[in-house]
């Protein structure tokens, strides 16, 4: 990697920030090795197409396939630089554990073929001390290579962390303009990782320890969570007072101090409704505001289906669409998603009355099978169906005029549309806008 030599790149997970990062490094010509466990992904891939829906990441993706400087492997490849973006989710046993086995996986493929020389960076969203568990992970794997941080002489590889800070929707641009935390192993590792990131990274890339750069990233999304918990909280407490929340949080950031950001039907997302565990669980004992941001939130779901479920019961026989899956506005990403659990639930307890308007999912999830309930378009759901439990705040939702559903019952939890007026909880005039 000295003066204009272009590294060697091998990203390892193919996924929503896998595929994005291989694709702008190869657009910096580096040439670039992604590897997935999905064969189909990686066929996918290297036909030039892509598996997930990004915006502009489609075009991209073609050219850089089509100049030979990204392709597509089941198999792990010798890289001068080897960057991990494997999932980092956490375990369904109660204690929301984080699990790290994809990253530990992805660093075991990774010794096998390390050289003198090359530096491996983790970008996955991990617990403190993830990176270092990796270093003595490697370490142990090859013991012919000195490890940073475990040797006096000069390390034969360099080992760093480094997390995105991107929205779905925007990830090319924000993988490109966004700051960067580096936290090397040692400051030589930092050096190392930074120098390969200067190559597409137009914001400011900021060098520290790894531990710090890990912390950082959880911080950063626990701090979200926590704010979107007041105003989910909030929006609870104004349905039990028969007030509009929308209403009350447009008036409260008047105050030039006051930012509350918007209530919707939970928080979902591999990132917000999963870093704040990670913190948890690393120091239980002084984390009891991040802990209760995630059982606000998590409340907040049962909070919906509880009132979406009491609309359908009082409107007997009336068809319902459930309007969006996904976890966001505008992607196809159902990790998660408070949305999707909300469906379920309504699917569940009510079978074919329910429809349901997705425009990213060509079918309906899992948990739906047996229920009953029909993924629609939502024309089909505007003529077709008395009462719209809005979850999603999808643009195709949005611009739909007052007109076209004046005449349905409106359960709004995004608070897209500010008109709509329904009675479900006894209170005349309420717009229930959890």
């Amino acid at each position: 990697m000295r003066g204009e030599e272009k590294p060697q790149v091998c990203v390892i997970g193919l996924g929503y920030i896998g595929l994005p990062t291989a694709a702008i490094i190869a657009r910096a010509n580096c040439p670039v090795t992604g590897i997935d466990v999905s064969e189909n992904v990686v066929e996918t891939i290297n036909r030039g197409e892509i598996h997930i829906e990004e915006v502009d990441l489609d075009g991209l993706v073609r050219g850089v396939v089509q100049r030979g400087m990204l392709k597509a492997s089941t198999e792990i490849a010798p890289a001068d630089v080897f960057v991990i973006a494997v999932p980092t989710p956490f375990e369904k046993d109660g204690n929301h554990t984080p699990d790290v086995s994809y990253v530990m996986s992805a660093a075991t493929e990774v010794a096998g073929v390390l050289k003198k020389g090359d530096c491996i960076i983790l970008e996955s969203t991990s617990p403190v001390g993830t990176t270092e568990a990796m270093r003595d992970l490697i370490a142990g794997l090859r013991p012919d290579l000195k490890m940073p941080g475990l040797t006096d002489e000069i390390p034969d590889i360099s080992l760093a962390y480094c997390p995105e800070r991107v929205l779905p929707g925007k990830i090319l641009e924000e993988l490109t303009h966004n700051d960067r935390s580096i936290g090397g192993i040692t400051p030589r590792c930092a050096r190392k990782a930074l120098a390969f990131y200067k190559r597409f990274v137009r914001g400011t890339c900021v060098t520290t320890d790894a531990r710090s750069a890990e912390m950082t990233k959880l911080v950063e999304n626990a701090y979200r969570d926590v704010n979107i918990a007041f105003a989910n909280e909030l929006s609870m407490i104004s349905d039990e007072m028969g007030l509009d929340v929308w209403e009350v949080i447009k008036l409260a950031n008047r105050h030039p101090r006051v930012n509350i950001l918007q209530p919707g039907p939970g928080v979902g997302g591999h990132c917000i409704a999963v870093d704040p565990y990670f913190i948890i669980h690393g120091a239980p004992e002084q984390s009891p505001l991040i802990r209760t941001g995630r059982e606000v939130n998590d409340a907040k779901m049962h909070h919906v289906v509880e009132q979406a479920s009491r609309l359908v019961e009082e409107n007997p026989g009336v068809p319902v669409a459930c309007l969006g899956l996904a976890f966001k506005a505008n992607i196809d990403d159902f990790r998660e998603s408070p949305a999707r659990f909300v469906a379920a639930n309504i699917a569940r307890q009510f079978g074919d009355r329910v429809k349901i308007v997705e425009p990213y999912a060509a079918e309906l999830p899992l948990e739906f099978s047996g229920t009953g309930a029909e993924l629609v378009d939502i024309d089909f759901a505007l003529e077709n169906c008395g009462i719209l439990i809005v979850l999603v705040d999808h643009d195709i939702f949005r611009v739909i005029p007052a007109e076209e559903r004046c005449s349905a019952l409106v359960y709004d939890t995004r608070g897209i549309w500010p008109d709509a007026s329904i009675k479900p909880s006894g209170k005349p005039g309420l717009r229930l806008a959890s």
